[in-house]
């Protein structure tokens, strides 16, 4: 087994020292930081994010594996920064005005880290100025808004209506998520996409920069 399929099984295992271990490993032995990132440790998040998908695995093989990419990544930042490795996007992501909830958010997160997205968290209670500020400033390909009351849900039209109002609705594109959010209501307020589930929105956020790339 090569060592990036090793690093790639290790990280689906959620096993966070020998991850450390594999990507110290093969930098030593003159792998490419992008070959260990792609190859290896997003492959392995990929997978989890897949079984994910179709029940395979729950909420908590996700966070140990993320935790055991994560080990991996804090070794190769220093490799990364130098450009060689380019983001496959940026996204921005919060839970809406109101809403404390994060847990949804923060496995959107993961997942799109896992695709090798750059992602801007703005954390809970995120008013639409602040999601809009934040696109414009970190130039993101994408807002993901996200909510679990139904009392809340409603502050995503706010979102859209800011980013029209700042003249970068064309150039982002908004996703939404959340316990009861569905496809109707996207469809009502104008967002461009609506995913019941973590991994699925990683998919359709990849496939969103890949083709504004």
């Amino acid at each position: 087994m090569s060592i990036l399929n090793e690093i790639d099984s290790s990280v689906q295992q959620g096993r966070a020292k020998k991850v450390k271990e594999l990507v110290e490993q093969a930098l030593a032995e003159g792998v490419s930081a992008k070959d260990i990132l792609e190859k290896g440790l997003i492959a392995g998040m990929s997978v989890i994010g897949e079984k994910f998908k179709v029940n395979e695995v729950f909420v908590p093989e996700v966070l140990i594996a993320a935790r055991a990419m994560n080990a991996g990544i804090g070794l190769l930042k220093p490799y990364l920064a130098d450009g060689s490795v380019q983001a496959k996007g940026k996204a921005v992501i919060g839970t809406v005005k109101g809403d404390l909830h994060d847990i949804g958010k923060n496995l959107v997160k993961l997942m799109l880290e896992g695709k090798g997205l750059e992602v801007v968290d703005l954390g809970v209670d995120v008013d639409a100025e602040t999601f809009v500020q934040a696109a414009i400033n970190n130039q993101a390909d994408i807002i993901c808004l996200s909510a679990l009351l139904t009392t809340t849900m409603n502050e995503m039209k706010n979102v859209i209506a800011e980013a029209e109002r700042k003249g970068i609705r064309d150039k982002v594109k908004i996703m939404i998520g959340g316990a009861p959010i569905t496809q109707a209501f996207c469809d009502t307020i104008g967002a461009d996409c609506y995913t019941a589930d973590a991994a699925s929105a990683a998919d359709a956020a990849l496939n969103f920069c890949a083709k504004q790339a």
